[in-house]
């Protein structure tokens, strides 16, 4: 069989007796229909309700109420070009290739503009181009249009100019100099070969002024020992895709370990070809995106990772250091062992924040001359020194330092200590800011200045060794901003712009190539050699970790959630409702916990009637600091350990909807993403945008299908990916060859498929931020995504399976008597099933299935829902009347039923509420109204627009042209889109692959949409 396991979504479907979990699985459309709300104002009709009849009763009112209303619709002129620009043809996109770098996340993208509007990220997919667009990058420009940016340049929080600060701080630089009062630059990490020549020259030039480099989450553990070791303070970089065996202990490389970026090379070795994949064991306390991938996850403390570390350093090296006894030591000493035979096919990597552990990682990967570990190609970024940050508010609040300059920074937000950070920055004569937000930083000193958007700028990037990328403008300055460079030059006296000094400057790093070509491709690639390897005390190293003791406290494990990240983009609406990939929770940051610590303390989570997620509070106390946290309890969290996200928290520059969560930074002391905590159970509880119980395909047959390696090296395909069978004519016949209705001929003109591979998919939801950025997609708030209304056209269904062998459950079975009852080996099995213990994950994206076969078409009773030529299930929107027909017949539930007017509506205060948001709607996708069923439509428009450009250059369509948001923003690989009916297209080669299925296959709806079988290497 493909599986042998059983599947849940929620810990609440483990318990058979659960009233809540009969209800969701019967009534679909968990709340009456509120016709109260389009019928009058919702005060007066607060206590009213209504039924599905009623509803129909009241549809001919509303239609003929919508026909009058019309009549009074708004005017809006439309004022043509007096002089249209030349490169600018209304209704074609035009693309800039440019490069992101906050500090935090980098890409290579292309940006996709029209009529002057950036309006949607693209990845680059050039040669050389290393980086692709996670979901926070795809979210930016959103943030580019976000009205709470700073406009204006501020003095002493009154408006003030830019010419009048830079008076000021020329003024203070110049008592600095008299005086010799200390200068200092505390900026990001900047990657800028440009921009760190330009601060050397004025550091030249003001000879009491350093520069500061702080990341908000630091990784100077790892800098420290790369430095120590090879000389370079840098990052190794690494290539996943030359690794056969993979052992991480706490570095979850497919979310922000280092700057992340390395799904694209995990995601080729393990897709399984030649019958070999790759190996991945996993050593975690959170269950992160690379515990849901490994083939072997572990879950222990930080104390017990560190001892791993240990053991597997030992062997490889065959060095001897004793160290005690741990939980699953098996497994390490297995997981050292294979990593140890996979020779320079092996790869180990390190999440901990100790620059002892750091340096083992290096030298293990050394004795293993590592194909994947890279010396060269290092990284440039977070490269910011703790030691340094310390020293600065030291300084600062030694009246020491002068004048303090900022740029890209917000240390009154992001240090544990920064209320020191305040005081001293009260004794510094001159503070100033260049910030996008007036943020908690910006807000406390004498100046703020509006800093521009990376899509209003220029700038040069080196993000690894070599490898040299241009940022460019797709935009003019939306506000009165001043770029941190431009004031630079100001200040040491250099003449001309900053593109003038990066087009001067770029001569030493384009590697024979031309500016204009460096900029059309957006970098330019030469060669590096690798560094040669010092030596470091890795005996005293391993002596030191050896010596871990386990915490008497809890454990607290600090993270980046994969929607939040650093906190940068916490006003961006996209990424608030972004459900996390592991809990499925939006709007929200936690404690996660076991549930065998959660049982201790008396912390609990229940599924409410309506489907909503509620939990109790937890009173968190690291040192003299305390938060008040709600709580998830998450399968799979180390026993001892607790897990809260980063990110959150924030106040200053938010909209009111925006400032949710708490602020765990406070926790983050000495740079240490690992405390130890006291938690104890708090009054009341919370509630969660959670989505994971809603729309559940529980019990519909085969959903997720997987199977081993070596079952699917050695059987047949029938048996690990069965055709689900159905009765014809009362004989078995397979469910593929029945059909309820004619099929027409569809290998005439394209037809669109489009693959998932469950093995590649890591989660990371870069798909479902494209796709809201493609198709306006609208937010809608915690409070409606509670409801079950979120409008996501694409979810990530995250299945968690446990084998059903747990503690205890021989006696168990051994007790069986007969089926039914206490004692029935039907509800015993499901019994057994123990949310406490280490789940096994899987990630499936699921949106419409564009089903040639479409329950959907045959119940619209206006044909507001119908089927295309070329595969695509399309919605008329104005036809729709709203009976939601279509979703009841849904076996998918990929629908979405606009309950409100999300668009210009002040209920919704997010970017579709004020006309500096609206900037970055697609005008070639109608903007939905309220009462009408949306979904994904495949991007027809994307598909049309590649038809088209085609017939005007008179070629046909190339092989793997077509492309969905989804697909090309899919890093991993893990979706594939094309035309079937080309048969030297990829999508065609995959319709045939062995491990192809489609899901709810026994429905016989005949989806467009094909999944393949994940097999795990077990």
């Amino acid at each position: 069989m493909s599986s042998n396991k059983k599947y849940w979504k929620s810990v609440e479907e483990l318990n058979e007796n659960s009233s809540v979990v009969e209800t969701l699985r019967n009534n679909e459309f968990v709340e009456a229909i509120p016709t109260d709300e389009f019928l009058s104002d919702k005060e007066s009709l607060s206590s009213s309700s209504t039924t599905r009849r009623d509803f129909l009763k009241y549809v001919g009112f509303s239609t003929a109420a919508a026909t009058l209303a019309a009549c009074e619709g708004p005017v809006h002129k439309s004022i043509p070009y007096v002089l249209q620009p030349e490169q600018i043809i209304p209704g074609v996109a035009d693309y800039y290739a440019t490069t992101m770098f906050d500090g935090f996340d980098f890409a290579n993208l292309l940006v996709k503009t029209r009529e002057g509007r950036p309006i949607k990220i693209e990845n680059n997919t050039i040669e050389g181009a290393k980086f692709s667009a996670n979901a926070r990058v795809h979210a930016s420009v959103l943030s580019l249009y976000d009205s709470m940016r700073l406009k204006v340049t501020k003095i002493d929080g009154k408006d003030s100019t830019w010419q009048e600060a830079d008076l000021k701080i020329k003024s203070s630089l110049a008592d600095a100099k008299a005086k010799g009062g200390q200068v200092v630059l505390l900026t990001g990490t900047l990657a800028s070969p440009s921009t760190e020549k330009l601060i050397a020259d004025f550091i030249s030039k003001n000879p009491t002024a350093k520069h500061v480099v702080y990341d908000s989450v630091s990784e100077s553990a790892a800098l420290d020992a790369f430095e120590t070791v090879f000389g370079e303070r840098a990052l190794p970089n690494y290539d996943f895709s030359k690794a056969n065996t993979i052992v991480s202990v706490g570095a979850d490389f497919l979310g922000d370990w280092q700057g992340g970026g390395f799904d694209s090379g995990y995601a080729k070795g393990r897709i399984p070809q030649a019958g070999k994949m790759s190996k991945h064991f996993q050593f975690e306390a959170n269950m992160t995106l690379s515990g849901a991938a490994a083939d072997k996850r572990v879950s222990m403390t930080v104390a017990n990772q560190k001892l791993a570390l240990v053991k597997i350093y030992s062997i490889i090296t065959g060095s001897s250091v004793s160290t005690a006894k741990i939980p699953n030591e098996e497994v390490v000493l297995k997981a050292a062992q294979q990593l140890k035979a996979a020779g320079s096919k092996g790869l180990f990597v390190c999440g901990i924040q100790d620059k002892n552990a750091q340096l083992l990682a290096l030298a293990i990967n050394q004795a293993l001359s590592s194909e994947a570990f890279s010396t060269s190609e290092t990284r440039q970024v977070r490269k910011g020194s703790n030691e340094k940050v310390m020293q600065l508010i030291n300084d600062m609040n030694s009246g020491l330092v002068h004048t303090l300059i900022m740029s890209g920074v917000n240390p009154v937000y992001s240090l544990a200590n920064s209320s020191s950070f305040v005081s001293g920055l009260k004794k510094v004569k001159l503070s100033a800011s260049f910030s996008l937000k007036e943020d908690e930083t910006a807000s406390l000193t004498n100046i703020a200045v509006p800093a521009p958007h990376y899509l209003e700028s220029w700038n040069d990037l080196m993000l690894t060794k070599g490898t040299y990328s241009l940022v460019q403008p797709t935009i003019r300055p939306l506000f009165s901003s001043k770029q941190f460079q431009e004031a630079l030059l100001s200040w040491s006296g250099i003449s001309g712009t900053y593109y003038d000094y990066i087009k001067s400057n770029s001569a030493s790093y384009i590697n024979g190539s031309t500016w204009n070509k460096t900029l059309h491709d957006g970098l330019s690639v030469g060669t590096i050699s690798g560094l040669n390897a010092g030596s470091a005390d890795y005996s005293g190293a391993a002596n030191s970790l050896a010596s871990t003791k386990p915490s008497s406290n809890l454990e607290l494990v600090l993270y980046t959630k994969t929607g939040m990240g650093d906190g940068q983009q916490a006003n961006n609406p996209w990424l608030q409702e972004f459900p996390d990939p592991i809990t499925r929770v939006s709007w929200d940051n936690y404690l996660t916990i076991s549930r065998a610590d959660a049982e201790k303390i008396g912390l609990e989570n229940r599924i409410v009637a309506n489907g909503g997620l509620n939990g109790s509070y937890a009173t968190v106390t690291v040192g003299k600091t305390k938060l008040e946290v709600p709580v998830i309890i998450q399968p799979g969290q180390a026993v001892g350990t607790v897990g809260l996200s980063l990110g959150y928290g924030k106040k200053a520059g938010l909209k009111e909807e925006m400032q949710v969560g708490v602020n765990a930074f406070a926790f983050y002391n000495n740079f240490d993403l690992v405390q130890s905590v006291i938690v104890e159970k708090a009054s009341g509880e919370h509630e969660f945008a959670c989505v994971q119980s809603q729309k559940t395909l529980m019990g519909r047959g085969d959903i997720i299908k997987e199977t081993t390696l070596e079952i699917f090296n050695t059987k047949d395909s029938k048996i690990w990916n069965p055709v689900p069978m159905v009765s014809l004519d009362h004989k078995e016949v397979e469910a593929t060859k029945v059909d309820l209705w004619e099929s027409f001929d569809r290998s005439i003109g394209h037809h669109f498929n489009l693959s998932i591979d469950l093995n590649a998919c890591t989660g990371c939801g870069a798909c479902v931020i494209a796709c809201h950025a493609e198709n306006n997609v609208p937010v809608v708030g915690k409070s409606e995504v509670r409801r079950s209304r979120d409008m996501h056209w694409l979810r990530i269904d995250r299945y968690y399976s446990s084998e059903e062998t747990f503690e205890k459950d021989n006696e168990k079975k051994e007790g069986f008597n007969g089926l039914f009852g206490d004692k029935g080996s039907l509800g015993g099995f499901g019994q057994m099933e123990h949310p406490a213990d280490n789940p096994q994950v899987a990630f499936q994206p699921v949106m419409c299935q564009h089903c040639n076969h479409a329950p959907c078409e045959t119940v619209c009773p206006v044909a507001a829902t119908s089927h295309g030529r070329q595969g695509q299930n399309h919605m008329a929107y104005n036809r729709c009347v709203g009976t939601r027909y279509c979703a009841n017949n849904c076996p998918y539930k990929v629908r979405r039923f606009n309950w409100f007017l999300y668009n210009n509506n002040d209920e919704f205060d997010f970017h579709m509420n004020d006309d500096l948001g609206r900037m970055v709607i697609n005008p070639d996708v109608n903007v939905r109204s309220r009462g009408v069923m949306e979904k994904c439509s495949m991007c027809i428009q994307m598909t049309q627009a590649t038809i088209l450009k085609a017939k005007r250059e008179g070629r046909p369509v190339e092989k793997d042209e077509f492309q969905t948001a989804c697909s090309a923003a899919c890093s991993s690989g893990a979706m594939v889109f094309g035309d079937v009916n080309d048969k030297e297209s990829q999508i065609a080669k995959l319709a045939e692959d062995k491990r192809m299925y489609h899901l709810l296959e026994h429905v016989g709806t005949k989806p467009n949409v094909f999944y393949h079988v994940k097999v795990r290497n077990s």
